[in-house]
């Protein structure tokens, strides 16, 4: 699920770089606006390439994640 979701995040935030950097008036045209940026990156499937294993996260995200136990 958090990969998912760390994937998710960073196509937003690609997404976010393409088109969504300007204003668009309506609906529609954002929604041509990311067909037309989403079509050719899923066509080249990009695979996500992590920097560090999630061991090293886990020790250098600490203070951000505790450990909750249940």
């Amino acid at each position: 699920m958090a990969v998912a979701l760390n994937i998710a995040e960073i196509e937003l935030a690609v997404l976010s770089n393409m088109c969504l950097s300007q204003r668009i008036p309506d609906t529609e045209s954002l929604r041509r606006e990311v067909e037309a940026n989403i079509l050719p990156r899923n066509t080249k499937a990009t695979p996500v390439n992590w920097r560090f294993t999630t061991q090293q996260a886990r020790r250098k995200l600490a203070r951000l994640y505790p450990c909750v136990s249940s």
